[in-house]
C-alpha cells in the first residue's frame, strides 16, 4: 500500500494533472464535439428544417490571377440541384481571359452574371467592394458567399444550406475543407483548418456564434443593409466574414450547417506564405471580436499545455524518486484524454467528408496549433498597422 501513498507535492501534482484532465474533456465533449451530435440529430429528424426553397442568389468573390480557379469550379455552381438561384461572379480586376470566360459561360446559363472592380478603386478594401457590388447587383433576399477558388462537394449545397432558411434565422454557416494534398505541409493546413471549424462551429452551435468564413456563407440581404455593410471596419483590409458574422450573429439568428454534401472544396495552399499570410490576417481581425469566445478558447489551449506539462512532470517525478504507480498514472491520464480527442476529431473529419484521419498525430498537432497561433499573433504585433489597413 506503500506505493500507492502521495506526500503533499505528489498529490498536489497528481491533482492539478486530474484537474486539467477533466477541463479538456468538457472542452471536448461538449465544444468540440458539437458537430457530431449536430449530425446524428439530423440524421434522427431531431432538427427542424425549412420546407420552403426561397430564390437566393450566390455571391463569387474572383480574386487576382484566379482565373484558372474560377474555370474549374464555376459549373460546380450553376449546376445545383436548386429551384431558383442566380450566380454573381465579382472579378477583383478586369482581367479579359475571366471576362471572356463568363461572357462564354452565361450564353448556356441564364443565370450567370457577372462583373468587375474599377481600377481606380480605392475607398474600400478590393473584397470588401467586390461583395457590396455583388449584394447590390443580387435579385433575392437570402445571400449566399462563396470564393472562385471553391467548389461545393455536390449538387445539394444550396438545399442543404437552403433548409437552415427557416423565420427567425439570419445567419447561416457552414464549413469549407482542404482537398487531400501530399506531404507533411499540407497535413498541417488539413488540421488547422479542421480545428478552427471545430471551434467557430462548434460555438454557434453551442449558442455563441463570433465569426464566420467566407468561403461558406449565408446571410438575408436586409441583414447587410442594416448593418450598413461592412461600415463597421471600413478601414480594414479584411473582416467582410468574420467581423461581420461576429457583428450580427447571435444564439437566435444563427443556424449551422455541416452535412458532407454542403462542404465547400479548395485546393491546398501551393506555398506556407500563402497561407502564413492567410492565418495572419485572420489573427490581425480577431482583435477586434466582440465577446469573450477569444478567453474561452485561450483558456482551453492554456489547459491544454499546462496538461502536457502535468503529466510529463509526474513522470519525471516518479522516475527520479522511483515512484512506479506515479510513473503509470501520467500515461494513464494523456492515453485517456488521447482517445477522447481522437473519437471526437475523427468522428467530426468523417461527418464533414474529411478524408484524413488523425491518430498518431494527434499529440504533435496538439502542441503544435497553439505555437503556430502565438506566432500568428507574434507577427501582427511586429507588421505595421498600415499593412492590415485599405489600401
Amino acid at each position: 500500500m506503500e506505493a500507492f501513498t502521495f506526500n503533499t507535492a505528489e498529490t498536489t501534482l497528481i491533482a492539478i494533472a486530474a484537474t486539467l484532465f477533466i477541463i479538456q474533456l468538457v472542452y471536448f465533449l461538449s465544444l468540440y464535439n458539437r458537430i457530431h451530435r449536430r449530425q446524428v440529430a439530423a440524421s434522427q429528424n431531431a432538427l427542424h428544417f425549412a420546407q420552403e426553397l426561397p430564390p437566393l442568389s450566390v455571391i463569387v468573390y474572383a480574386g487576382y490571377e484566379e482565373h484558372e480557379e474560377l474555370q474549374r469550379n464555376l459549373q460546380a455552381l450553376l449546376e445545383q440541384d436548386y429551384p431558383s438561384y442566380e450566380v454573381i461572379v465579382i472579378l477583383d480586376e478586369k482581367d479579359n481571359r475571366s471576362k471572356d470566360f463568363l461572357t462564354r459561360t452565361s450564353e448556356r446559363y441564364a443565370h450567370l452574371y457577372h462583373s468587375f472592380i474599377p481600377d481606380s478603386s480605392r475607398y474600400i478594401s478590393r473584397k470588401k467592394l467586390a461583395l457590396t457590388l455583388g449584394i447590390k447587383a443580387s435579385k433575392y433576399g437570402w445571400l449566399v458567399f462563396t470564393d472562385a477558388g471553391c467548389r461545393p462537394a455536390g449538387n445539394q449545397w444550396l438545399r442543404l444550406m437552403a433548409r437552415n432558411f427557416t423565420s427567425h434565422t439570419q445567419v447561416v454557416l457552414g464549413y469549407s475543407g482542404y482537398e487531400r494534398g501530399k506531404g507533411w505541409f499540407h497535413k498541417r493546413v488539413a488540421w488547422d483548418n479542421l480545428f478552427d471549424g471545430m471551434r467557430y462551429l462548434g460555438s454557434a452551435l453551442a449558442g455563441k456564434p463570433y465569426m464566420g468564413i467566407g468561403r461558406n456563407l449565408a446571410y438575408r440581404r436586409d441583414l447587410f443593409y442594416e448593418q450598413k455593410g461592412f461600415s463597421a471596419h471600413l478601414d480594414l483590409q479584411r473582416g467582410d466574414d468574420d467581423l461581420f458574422v461576429n457583428a450580427v450573429a447571435n444564439g437566435d439568428n444563427t443556424r449551422v450547417e455541416t452535412d458532407a454534401r454542403a462542404v465547400m472544396r479548395l485546393l491546398p495552399p501551393d506555398y506556407k506564405k500563402q497561407w502564413r499570410e492567410e492565418k495572419i490576417g485572420y489573427a490581425a481581425t480577431s482583435r477586434y471580436y466582440r465577446g469573450w469566445q477569444g478567453w474561452l478558447w485561450g483558456m482551453e489551449t492554456c489547459t491544454r499545455l499546462l496538461f502536457h506539462a502535468a503529466w510529463i512532470a509526474i513522470v519525471v517525478m516518479g522516475i527520479l524518486q522511483a515512484r512506479w504507480v506515479m510513473v503509470g498514472v501520467a500515461p494513464l491520464l494523456f492515453l485517456m484524454r488521447w482517445g477522447v480527442q481522437a473519437f471526437v476529431v475523427n468522428k467530426t473529419a468523417r461527418d464533414l467528408g474529411e478524408q484524413r484521419r488523425y491518430y498518431a498525430t494527434l499529440p504533435l498537432f496538439d502542441l503544435l496549433q497553439p505555437l503556430q497561433s502565438l506566432r500568428w499573433r507574434l507577427a501582427c504585433l511586429l507588421r505595421k498597422k498600415s499593412e492590415f489597413m485599405r489600401k
